[in-house]
């Protein structure tokens, strides 16, 4: 059974974040600068995230799953933090 590929074009112009986020250039920033406003060139420069709609619709590009721009950070899965970890210790020693 042949492998799916993925979409080599799409991949050299976003970049894909663990948590499933998509990060792509903003348009309108290459060229005919002069007749934008420094404020608007400044905003062109940063990296924008793909909103969820698209995400999904790049979902088949790629074969894998993404993370939309809206989706609520209860979903994401976060590593405990050091006094999570010990009570967590101590509670496993406790049941053994």
């Amino acid at each position: 059974m042949p492998k799916n590929k993925m979409h080599k074009g799409f991949l050299k112009r976003v970049r894909i974040s663990k948590s499933g986020k998509v990060r792509h250039r903003s348009a309108f920033h290459k060229h005919l600068s002069s007749s934008k406003s420094g404020k608007r060139l400044r905003q062109l420069r940063k990296d924008r995230y793909m909103a969820s709609a698209d995400t999904k619709r790049l979902e088949k590009m790629l074969f894998r799953r993404l993370r939309g721009r809206n989706q609520p950070r209860t979903s994401v899965r976060r590593s405990p933090s050091p006094e999570q970890k010990a009570a967590m210790r101590a509670e496993a020693a406790k049941n053994d």
